[in-house]
């Protein structure tokens, strides 16, 4: 029988979110230090909030050891990640919100949607499978099924694939991609120098913050 997740506050949550988000499109840990500096806190904070997590059995960690997700601890990761994505595509659908301005909203709203809420949101959306990005909204239950995924960055010149993804952390990046119309389903073929051919033959080159932005088939 599976244990239900221990109750959580929208710092853990945070937390969760962001262990979970740093092993989501590759596969080393998140390390103490580099926590700290995506959260923007200082280390001795993260280091009393670890020992709480681990204490609460969300996450296992070893002393000066990368952090992972226990079984509940990815149930709370995933929970805050089906509403903040949820949230974004509910801004851009239904509110008239851009790609790059649901970010910071959804990151209030995650913490204070119930899953009444929640529910009818995902209702109305048509249940989507994935957020304006292109990121996975997991299922109620935290299921999800991903895709072999490779980054623009990281792709041999001649690959050609379909974008999965691309991160929302940097909004110029997707207010330029969104001029070129680059997005999730857009096929493409990665030339040299970052440079990518669309269809109907245009060649647009990248710079590399969104060369490391684009996830695409691999």
């Amino acid at each position: 029988m599976t244990k239900p997740t221990p109750p959580t506050t929208p710092a853990v949550e945070d937390y969760l979110k962001t262990i979970y988000g740093h092993t989501e499109w590759q596969p080393e840990p998140i390390t103490p230090s580099v926590l700290a500096a995506r959260l923007g806190v200082a280390p001795s904070s993260v280091t009393e909030m670890v020992k709480k997590l681990a204490a609460a059995g969300l996450i296992t960690h070893v002393p000066y050891g990368p952090l992972r997700l226990t079984p509940a601890g990815f149930r709370g990761a995933t929970a805050v990640v089906r509403r903040h994505r949820l949230v974004e595509t509910w801004l851009v659908r239904e509110m008239g919100y851009d790609w790059d301005e649901v970010h910071d909203e959804a990151e209030v709203l995650e913490h204070a949607l119930s899953d009444r809420l929640l529910e009818a949101i995902d209702v109305r959306l048509g249940r989507p499978d994935t957020d304006p990005h292109g990121d996975l909204i997991p299922a109620a239950d935290g299921s999800l099924v991903r895709v072999p995924a490779v980054l623009v960055a990281d792709a041999a010149p001649g690959h050609t694939g379909t974008v999965l993804r691309i991160s929302d952390r940097d909004p110029a990046v997707l207010r330029a991609l969104a001029v070129d119309s680059i997005g999730p389903g857009i096929a493409l073929t990665v030339l040299e120098s970052y440079a990518v051919r669309l269809p109907g033959g245009l060649i647009r080159p990248l710079s590399p913050a969104a060369a490391a932005s684009i996830w695409v088939t691999a």
